[in-house]
């Protein structure tokens, strides 16, 4: 069995590739610091198939304050965030075999407010809504695609004052090992363009969307 995991050098990427690799699974570790660009749609071109891909690179901003933002931090962000994600599904869509699996590290921040970094907030809700809206095309390939939704995780993503910030204040931090739980929990799952909510000190949770009113 084989697998691939982008922004495997990370903390929640080493976390899901040990994971897998204790599931039985030949992983294919993808990162910037060895050379793989998730922005970069040639690069995505030489990658092969899997039978369960995560799409896991991630970054955050750096700064709530929208005036200050900057263009190579709005343009950065919403690169790796989204693109990486945008790329690698499309070509995974085009190599991987039918029963296989995408599973993207998505966010809390995509399902609720995340005043502390608004445009890392927009490229999760981004990238939640391109999960259950492509979900049914994948579907039709017999090609699943799930979003994991973790809270903040204690990982050198997380700025230390932003760690030391939410602890005083009585949050507790994932462990990378939980959210590979997370991961592993959708890809266990029967369903396709689902959410998986972790939290600490919680099982994996499946989100439910509710509906929005129709027209009268």
């Amino acid at each position: 069995m084989t697998a691939l995991v982008t922004g495997s050098a990370g903390g929640i990427g080493r976390a899901i590739v040990a994971k897998l690799q204790t599931e039985g699974f030949e992983v294919r570790e993808l990162d910037l610091v060895s050379g793989f660009d998730v922005t970069d749609p040639v690069a995505w071109e030489h990658i092969g198939s899997v039978e369960i891909a995560c799409l896991n690179a991630g970054v955050l901003t750096g700064g709530e304050d929208i005036a200050a933002l900057t263009d190579e931090q709005y343009r950065r962000a919403v690169s790796v965030n989204v693109d990486g994600v945008v790329f690698g599904v499309r070509r995974l869509d085009r190599v991987m075999p039918k029963g296989s699996t995408i599973i993207v590290t998505a966010s809390l921040a995509g399902l609720v407010a995340i005043p502390d970094d608004p445009i890392y907030g927009l490229t999760k809700h981004a990238v939640v809504g391109f999960v259950r809206s492509v979900a049914p095309q994948l579907a039709s390939r017999e090609i699943r695609i799930q979003a994991v939704c973790p809270g903040w995780a204690d990982t050198a993503l997380t700025p230390p004052e932003f760690k030391q910030d939410l602890v005083a204040k009585g949050f507790r931090l994932l462990q990378p090992s939980d959210v590979a739980e997370g991961v592993w929990a959708a890809y266990q799952s029967e369903g396709t363009g689902e959410a998986w909510i972790v939290q600490p000190g919680r099982e994996p949770l499946l989100y439910e969307f509710k509906g929005v009113p129709g027209p009268r």
